[in-house]
């Protein structure tokens, strides 16, 4: 699934409604992570605290009724992408680092972690992670061959 301009759009205000919660201060005492939940049948986005407490909830209307089979590996790949184009402000919530947002499905499972907020992390995916157990296997059996 590609990501319509409406779609993109209703994402960054998320973003932003979520960093509006937590402004930037250098007296972070709050220490959470950022739980995103999201509905395949109503197309909710919505974001939690580790305490549940809702932080921030929004339609994003392409995913509506939205029946794709890699629904949330198509929305994994979205969000990390407009995670990673919002770090600036992603990056100085006020929130204690490190702190993480995850995508989790409507039972509160953990799906994928999509952003890493701190100085010395990052979250390697897509791409660059294909064929990532036969390559290190060729590697190993190399390896061990010599």
């Amino acid at each position: 699934m590609k990501a319509t301009e409406l779609t993109i759009q209703q994402i960054e205000r998320a973003i932003r409604k979520i960093a509006q919660k937590f402004p930037f201060s250098t007296d972070t005492d709050i220490l959470t992570d950022i739980h995103l939940r999201v509905s395949q049948d109503s197309g909710e986005l919505l974001a939690f605290d580790d305490e549940d407490e809702e932080i921030n909830r929004c339609v994003v209307d392409q995913w509506i009724d939205n029946k794709d089979e890699d629904f949330y590996e198509s929305v994994t790949e979205i969000l990390r992408s407009e995670l990673h184009k919002a770090h600036e402000t992603v990056d100085n919530l006020g929130i204690m680092k490190p702190y993480s947002f995850v995508l989790e499905d409507d039972d509160k499972e953990g799906i994928a972690e999509l952003y890493v907020a701190d100085d010395d992390t990052v979250i390697i995916g897509g791409e660059l992670m294909e064929n990532l157990d036969e390559d290190l296997d060729d590697f190993f059996k190399n390896l061990f061959d010599e």
